[in-house]
């Protein structure tokens, strides 16, 4: 059993760690608790329910096709020269200190770009991670933007996905990861819907779960962070993104059968 506070009824809940949603309901919890703290946007809970779905469809677990993506994601970030880390809200509350942990591996920039931006979200996002033990938020000052983006997300910093080479976005809109590929960048996309415009635009798309793709992509960097660029690159140059979303979406074409 775990007692947790659902802020917007103002009650202790009991969550069953038997129940065999109990994880699905304990990331629902943290993420109204996140809207409550003004971190996660109210489109972001309509968002994670529309994640929920795929993840349901494709048994809520890790599938051995994704390892590969992980482990390819891996590599890309490893030879990248200015990785850098984009979070919104969701990713925060859902994967902050995996967020952290990876930045400090791989010495890469932490960003806040939000498609639903105001000044006092991004400052408070970038509280939140400050306080997990990040050294460095960027997203709030010496800002550029990208015309060919046309939301919010066009403001971002100078020192971050604007130089970045590689970017790692979660929870993502296709628009952006688009333009950032035109702009000859690469981007690892960690999307549950493997038919989505982020998915099918972005370099490596992990169908996966932040919540459990984060913690193998970290233990997949300290694997291979001593291997020769030759062999990261090897790597990554065997990963097939359009075969692999094939097999995804197949999966979850499959799981409508009835048993």
């Amino acid at each position: 059993m775990r007692k947790i506070l659902h802020v917007g009824l103002k009650k202790e809940m009991i969550l069953d760690k038997r129940h065999p949603r109990y994880l699905s309901l304990l990331y629902r919890e943290k993420l109204i608790e996140g809207y409550f703290m003004g971190i996660v946007a109210i489109a972001g809970l309509i968002a994670h329910g529309r994640g929920e779905t795929f993840d349901y469809l494709l048994g809520e677990k890790t599938h051995e096709e994704t390892i590969e993506a992980i482990k390819a994601g891996a590599a890309l970030l490893l030879l990248a020269k200015h990785p850098v880390i984009s979070v919104n809200g969701n990713f925060a509350i859902l994967a902050g200190k995996e967020i952290i942990e990876l930045s400090k591996i791989l010495n890469a920039k932490i960003e806040v770009n939000l498609f639903y931006r105001s000044k006092k979200r991004i400052e408070k996002i970038k509280r939140y991670l400050l306080n997990l033990g990040a050294e460095e938020v960027l997203g709030d000052k010496d800002l550029v933007e990208i015309p060919t983006i046309r939301s919010e997300r066009r403001r971002v910093s100078k020192r971050g996905i604007y130089k970045a080479d590689v970017v790692l976005v979660a929870i993502e809109d296709g628009d952006r990861t688009e333009e950032l590929i035109k702009l000859g960048k690469k981007v690892i996309a960690i999307d549950l819907n493997p038919l989505s415009r982020t998915a099918r635009y972005a370099t490596i798309t992990i169908v996966d779960n932040v919540t459990r793709a984060m913690p193998i992509l970290l233990n997949y960097v300290k694997k291979l962070r001593t291997m020769k660029r030759s062999e990261l690159k090897e790597i990554v140059k065997k990963f097939n993104n359009t075969t692999y979303l094939k097999k995804m979406e197949k999966k979850i074409r499959t799981s409508f059968k009835i048993r």
